[in-house]
């Protein structure tokens, strides 16, 4: 599956001691009605726990170029969680945390936990949009690409 194109996102939660984030590329719309969002989480992952903990997420989707690649390797590393927000910006909307460099950000209330291998599938119900100018950063073949809009 490596030659299939994905978006690149960060999932975030909040927790008591400050957000939550990893970089996810197994995301996508699941329905239109009503509005559901799919997410495929790490059974490890913190932030798994967070957003159970915490009954929502956020989709932060990156865009394309040097500092969108530059979150995800930073967000797809096991490193203190701090660590990782250092120097993001960031500020809460619809409870969750929203990247200032998210091309669209939804947030969902979280409906579903299902097993998925060594994986989790979080299912949310679309809370709140928002998006903004750019072109989504991609991953395939192993490296990041930016969708080319002109071509």
């Amino acid at each position: 599956m490596a030659r299939f194109p994905t978006g690149v996102t960060i999932v975030t939660a909040p927790t008591a001691e400050g957000p939550a984030g990893l970089a996810a590329n197994a995301v996508t719309s699941l329905s239109l009605d009503p509005p559901l969002m799919l997410a495929c989480l790490d059974r490890g992952s913190r932030t798994l726990r967070a957003v159970e903990a915490a009954g929502r997420f956020g989709i932060n989707v990156l865009p394309g170029g040097p500092a969108g690649e530059e979150l995800a390797r930073t967000f797809g590393r096991k490193i203190p969680i701090a660590e990782k927000w250092k120097d993001v910006a960031w500020a809460e909307a619809a409870s969750v945390p929203r990247l200032d460099a998210a091309i669209v950000f939804v947030a969902c209330r979280m409906r579903d936990v299902l097993a998925g291998g060594d994986h989790v599938i979080v299912t949310g119900e679309v809370e709140a949009l928002g998006q903004s100018a750019g072109e989504p950063l991609i991953f395939v073949d192993g490296s990041y690409r930016t969708v080319d809009a002109d071509t």
